[in-house]
């Protein structure tokens, strides 16, 4: 029986990848990529490198443990680089890596269909409501 290399072993899992399943990596991704903090830090830092105070006061009703949590998920699956730059007081940049860019315009796209839709949602919530209250 012939062995296989880590990597012909990950070629054939990436194959049967299904998003579907719960157990599938890929599930888990799109969970992880659907939050809109995530989604609201990535377009945030389409426009370049960001400070965490930046990030803070541009993303209104982030909590500080949140921006903390969602920015280390995004740092540790590869999205989002961190450069901590020595001085006083410590200077702490955060940018977007070549794969957190290849999303960040998807999920950008994502948010600008929101706050263009929004109000098309709003009146279809009112007749679905309305329509659910006379039934």
């Amino acid at each position: 029986m012939a062995t296989k290399t880590a990597a012909q072993r990950r070629e054939e899992a990436r194959m049967e990848y299904d998003a579907f399943l719960r157990g599938c990596p890929t599930h888990q991704l799109l969970d992880r990529i659907s939050d809109k903090w995530v989604c609201l830090v990535l377009a945030a830092l389409s426009n370049g490198p960001m400070r965490y105070s930046d990030l803070s006061r541009k993303i209104a009703g982030v909590s500080p443990k949140m921006l903390t949590q969602t920015l280390r998920s995004l740092e540790r699956d590869g999205l989002v680089a961190r450069t901590v730059t020595p001085s006083v007081p410590v200077r702490v940049d955060y940018e977007l890596t070549p794969l957190g860019a290849s999303l960040s315009h998807m999920l950008t796209a994502v948010k600008d269909w929101a706050e263009t839709h929004i109000e098309q949602v709003h009146e279809a919530r009112e007749r679905y409501d309305e329509e659910s209250e006379s039934a």
